[in-house]
């Protein structure tokens, strides 16, 4: 990478870096400390700039980095994860969105805690949701590294060691001091710079192939070294029936797994009404089907303009291919355009890492201080006091996210996520659909339904190729693996829905009919939501 490019990425990084810190200083001087202030913005976001927000919460690293990548890598498979990111958006719609606004207050613990005993449910609920928000946060900080790694020349793991390192003292400064008030704002202008990017990429790219898309796709299968395979299904989960089964694995976790995920579900809460938060949804949808819509377009471009050798050269996952395409539609390497775009693509991915990680961190810190510590504190304890936990629990979120992000440096960050999904799905979207619609559904149940989602997704990643037995592996000089899919969702999934149904019928507490029917009430028409 040449000097000019170095510089003016590093010029608009910084830029970036001093908008955000900008944003968060001024929101932090607005701010009166409360805890619906900290962790929902007071509730004052309209339903156009909530979707915006949960866009631009959604379309992360891993949208714009690891998916093109995948595609410029292995063509039709990985248009999964475009597709699946995708439709999950619909069972957020239709059975999630304006329920869990009418029923929870800040977390989704508060949505199984209105018609159960609060503490086993809030430990499990909040230990469930920090779990998965460092599993995705670990996502975003590879994209990070693997970025500016490239930027710089591709200089190893130094680099990318730094910038983890860098990213997430940046995500805990914007937590800590400006809440989910900054949080959004940062959000917002992220969405508007990615969605900005994206397009001008996929004009470009379609101006290249003359808005021919049969020869992109064409001249994508050529450049692939896989020739027709390239376009059909199989490359990469078609070989035998394992890796099918891995496809279906993770399509199930892709399509459940954004019902379950803290960070989008604490967003519901940042605007005024149910009304609002369903049509919150639907600006999201519009944005985030456009975008995923370009995403195609971009992987297929990587693999035809830049080659699916150069992509795999520059980085082994295929995270660089939205940078490298940038490159050379701009003109190539030594040409100024090259240069600009490259450097503005570049400022966009880091401004959309930045982003995300601030809000995942928000929504993991709010499960440590209002279900967690909240469930063990003294009943004399201020309100204040539990900001103040959640700003400490943002540092402590921090430092696990940013060591587990130097251990994972090397793994795809699309498929980093799809393992976050596939937890969320697990152990989170069991415990929500049974509380807002069974009607029998006890404690019991919602603490055996969130661990036993939990805990086999876990130790299913632990047995898997991802941690062990190939070359590709956390580990690859150890060899412990006893489960064969990359994606545990196939198993777990179900576990979660089976324990939660088990914990239930082997109760001993008759379930509170009294509840139920005040939560559906409160789901179904929003009487008595906060």
């Amino acid at each position: 990478m040449t000097g000019n490019h170095q510089t003016l990425a590093l010029v608009l990084f910084s830029a970036v870096v001093a908008v955000t810190l900008g944003i968060t200083t001024w929101v932090s001087r607005n701010r009166h400390g409360s805890a619906e202030e900290f962790y929902a913005g007071g509730r004052l976001f309209s339903p156009m700039e909530n979707g915006f927000a949960i866009a631009g919460d959604y379309m992360s690293a891993a949208s714009f980095l690891g998916i093109s990548g995948l595609i410029a890598l292995f063509g039709y498979d990985g248009l999964l994860y475009s597709v699946g990111f995708l439709v999950a958006w619909l069972v957020v719609l239709f059975l999630v969105a304006e329920l869990v606004r009418n029923c929870g207050r800040f977390t989704l613990a508060d949505v199984v805690a209105a018609r159960m005993r609060e503490r086993p449910v809030r430990i499990a609920a909040g230990t469930s949701s920090v779990t998965v928000s460092v599993l995705y946060l670990v996502a975003q900080m590879v994209g990070a590294g693997s970025l500016v790694a490239l930027l710089l020349g591709g200089t190893g793991g130094a680099v990318q060691a730094w910038t983890v390192v860098g990213v997430g003292g940046l995500m805990v400064i914007y937590v800590s001091l400006g809440g989910m008030r900054a949080t959004t704002w940062i959000q917002i202008v992220k969405a508007v710079l990615l969605m900005g990017g994206a397009i001008t990429l996929t004009v470009l790219v379609l101006v290249r192939f003359h808005g021919d898309f049969d020869q992109l796709l064409r001249t994508a299968a050529q450049r692939s070294g896989h020739g027709a395979a390239f376009l059909a299904p199989g490359l990469k989960y078609g070989g035998d029936w394992t890796s099918r089964l891995d496809f279906i694995s993770l399509g199930l976790a892709l399509v459940l797994g954004t019902a379950g995920l803290p960070h989008i579900l604490s967003r519901f809460y940042t605007v005024p009404t149910a009304r609002a938060a369903r049509r919150s949804v639907i600006w999201s949808i519009g944005l985030i089907g456009s975008f995923y819509l370009m995403t195609i377009v971009l992987g297929f471009g990587a693999a035809a303009v830049v080659g699916s050798d150069a992509v795999r050269g520059s980085n082994a996952a295929g995270n660089t291919a939205v940078p490298l395409l940038a490159l050379d539609l701009g003109g190539g390497p030594d040409s100024t355009g090259g240069t600009v775009l490259f450097a503005v693509v570049a400022a966009v991915a880091f401004a959309t890492i930045l982003a995300v990680v601030a809000g995942i961190t928000l929504a993991s810190s709010a499960s440590v201080a209002h279900d967690l510590y909240a469930s063990w504190r003294r009943p004399d304890a201020k309100p204040r006091s539990e900001v103040a936990v959640a700003r400490v629990a943002a540092v402590g979120i921090g430092v696990v996210a940013i060591a587990l992000g130097l251990l994972a440096k090397d793994l795809n960050v699309a498929f980093l996520v799809g393992l976050a999904f596939a937890v969320a799905a697990s152990a989170n979207l069991p415990v929500l659909l049974y509380s807002l619609f069974w009607r029998n559904f006890t404690t019991r149940g919602a603490v055996w339904s969130v661990y036993g989602g939990l805990g086999p997704a876990l130790v299913l990643v632990l047995l898997s190729p991802v941690v062990s037995g190939s070359p590709t592996s956390l580990f690859p000089g150890v060899d412990f693996q006893l489960f064969p899919l990359e994606n545990p969702g196939l198993v777990s999934i179900p576990l979660g829905f089976l324990a939660g149904w088990i914990g239930t019928i082997t109760s001993t507490e008759p379930p509170d009919e009294a509840k139920h029917a005040e939560t559906e009430v409160r789901a179904l028409t929003g009487a008595g939501a906060v």
